[in-house]
């Protein structure tokens, strides 16, 4: 089993995607689509772009590099379906961390960039950019919802480690 810290991180990502989710399951189609003064546009726009920074980053570290174009790719048109994506995305990321060794851990990724500049990182760091640039663009993301008729959650792991009873 990994590093404890990367099972928190996976869980923690996990509950904060769902978090957000929900507080944008209850918007109007009209907000939640809205062109807005953001990197990416739109919730919409942001969380596809989070996807796809975790799709690649995944991909990389098992081997199975999705063929996507461009950062701000939108994967999903709908809501409903970027959602079961996201999901199903969280789930891997559970699994793949709860099944590195420490050793793993420590092994050098090594990949290219969507630029195809070639690169060598541990795998712990690649985690840790994994889940710290999920977390950067959730924030943004919480930010529209402070735009638009929207109650935002908490979403700082300070929370969920106290929900999940996470004390060492």
């Amino acid at each position: 089993m990994s590093d404890g810290r990367f099972a928190v991180l996976a869980r923690y990502n996990a509950w904060a995607n769902r978090r957000l989710y929900a507080a944008c399951a209850d918007l109007s189609e009209a907000d939640y689509m809205a062109p807005r003064q953001a990197f990416f546009g739109s919730l919409h726009g942001t969380l596809n772009h989070i996807l796809v920074g975790d799709r690649l980053w995944l991909g990389r570290l098992v081997g199975d590099v999705p063929a996507i174009p461009a950062l701000d790719t939108v994967l999903y048109d709908g809501f409903a379906a970027l959602r079961a994506a996201r999901e199903a995305q969280d789930a891997a990321a559970v699994a793949f961390v709860d099944g590195l060794s420490p050793a793993d851990l420590e092994a050098v990724l090594t990949y290219r960039t969507m630029a195809g500049e070639p690169q060598r990182t541990p795998v712990h760091w690649v985690l840790t950019h994994m889940f710290n640039h999920a977390t950067h663009h959730r924030g943004q993301a919480h930010d529209l919802l402070s735009q638009v008729p929207a109650d935002p959650p908490p979403l700082d792991l300070i929370y969920f480690l106290r929900e999940s009873g996470i004390t060492a």
